[in-house]
């Protein structure tokens, strides 16, 4: 293990952070709030005095990097990143309790949107920004940010920008868009803001108060789903909840797919079979919940379009909400619960199981049965017509193995509090794959400040399994992980 560079890298994670933190400091500056601009002031102190000495200490690192370092480096800058980053919440006293602090910051970098603020509209401006901030910076990845701006790469096996590329970014394989993943990272980022932006001039454009559309903006790019009013998105208008609508599917969409057609490669991307398979599970769920709640909404366009939105904020998890869906029939609750699981597309700032991995466990699935009948036969996995590795179906199996079991054991934890069986499944489900509101107890108009300690501490596990797609953070419980390279 390369402990230096891991050091050296997370030094420059939260000096980064520091400088995040900059805008809200204005903002709390020009707002007059002083409790919340010392606490900004104090926060990045700490941060930059914590990550200065990290740089010190490791100023001579070498550049050794291989896939167990970037997967510390990744587990370690995430867990780092959300201690120091809930400091603002903390000193401020405007959330009060620490692993409270935590839960919100970590769900804002996560992309999660669950949320222990029982008002967020007593909340200052100041703070509201560091919340939807936080989900843009972890939407796409803060050590994806990283690699865009400083040159750390090195050459030959030991360059880490793969590594912590394939250890950050979200679905079962990661590959490159141009030969250098420098460019990689810088591209995914220009693309990432493009798409800010513009969802930001189109809210702008529907009379949404500037404060409004850059949190919403920020929110639904990084697919996080913080709200700044106490209903979520119920009370903006039709106009905004559909353009946000629209821009949450454009977000589930692997960014990779927004380069080609960059590059007018028009028919790869339209035959994309998961982007096929994503835009098809939103328009049948959209017609099935329709036609499910047509009779709880006074016209067919309201119908259409809440069901529209809850969809697109679910499958996408990112958690804005424009009714009580936990009041909707079983049917359309169901499909809810299975859109949690399912999620976006591989290579998008969506959190769930991703659609990819769906692809290749029904193929998988298939070829086994082929097997079975079969038994002579060779059979190969296939998507896009390109023939998938027996490694990639292998860690996908795996993953589904260790989905599976943290899933049965957080919920056992929960139960300890008490709370429904339908409560503690979704909050599992929903933390676990980075959506925010759940059913029951945890629905869209309740939040998680009712559980214990322990139980948000598991889901704030919970949380950054997810985003990380489990393993950067299992790796940091193994043994093994921690010897040195002989």
């Amino acid at each position: 293990m390369n402990y230096k560079i891991v050091g050296r890298i997370n030094g420059e994670i939260l000096l980064l952070e520091a400088f995040f933190m900059i805008p809200p400091l204005l903002i709390s500056i020009c707002d007059g709030t002083l409790g919340v601009t010392r606490a900004f002031l104090e926060s990045m102190a700490i941060i930059i005095f914590v990550g200065g000495v990290l740089m010190a200490f490791t100023k001579d690192a070498k550049k050794k990097f291989y896939a167990r370092e970037g997967l510390v480096c990744v587990g370690l800058a995430w867990i780092v990143m959300s201690v120091l980053g809930c400091l603002p919440f903390y000193l401020s006293g405007e959330i009060p309790g620490y692993i409270n602090c935590l839960f919100e910051i970590v769900s804002g970098f996560t992309t999660t949107g669950a949320s222990i603020v029982p008002n967020v509209e007593l909340l200052s401006r100041g703070i509201l920004y560091w919340r939807s901030f936080s989900h843009w910076v972890g939407g796409m990845g803060v050590l994806v940010f990283l690699l865009a701006l400083v040159p750390t790469d090195s050459k030959g096996k030991g360059g880490f920008s793969v590594h912590l590329l394939r250890a950050e970014s979200p679905g079962p394989s990661v590959g490159k868009i141009v030969p250098k993943m420098r460019q990689t990272a810088m591209i995914l980022y220009l693309m990432y803001i493009g798409l800010t932006v513009l969802d930001f001039i189109f809210l702008m454009a529907g009379k949404m108060p500037l404060f409004d559309s850059v949190c919403t903006a920020f929110g639904t790019a990084g697919t996080g789903g913080f709200g700044i009013r106490a209903d979520s998105f119920a009370s903006y208008s039709p106009y905004l909840q559909n353009v946000t609508t629209i821009f949450m599917i454009l977000f589930g969409v692997n960014f990779t797919c927004y380069y080609l057609l960059l590059v007018k490669q028009f028919k790869a991307v339209f035959s994309d079979e998961e982007i096929r398979l994503y835009f098809g599970i939103i328009l049948v769920s959209i017609g099935l919940i329709a036609v499910n709640i047509r009779h709880m909404y006074g016209s067919l366009e309201e119908t259409v379009r809440t069901a529209a939105f809850q969809v697109a904020s679910i499958i996408t998890t990112t958690g804005f909400a424009t009714t009580d869906f936990d009041k909707w029939p079983v049917f359309s609750k169901t499909i809810i619960l299975a859109l949690m699981i399912v999620g976006a597309c591989a290579g998008s700032t969506g959190g769930g199981l991703k659609c990819s991995r769906v692809l290749l466990l029904i193929k998988g699935l298939r070829r086994n049965i082929h097997s079975v009948l079969h038994p002579q036969r060779v059979q190969v996995v296939r998507i896009n017509k390109r023939t998938v590795s027996e490694n990639v179906l292998s860690n996908t199996n795996a993953y589904l193995s260790a989905y599976m079991l943290i899933i049965v054991v957080c919920v056992l934890i929960l139960s300890l509090d008490e709370f429904s069986i339908e409560a503690n499944l979704s909050a599992v489900l929903c933390t676990f794959n980075n959506i925010g509101p759940g059913l029951a107890e945890v629905g869209p108009a309740s939040n998680f400040l009712a559980y214990g300690v322990l139980s948000k501490i598991v889901l704030i596990f919970c949380m950054l399994l997810g985003r990380l797609e489990i393993f950067p953070i299992l790796v940091l419980f193994s043994s093994s992980t921690w010897k040195k390279m002989g």
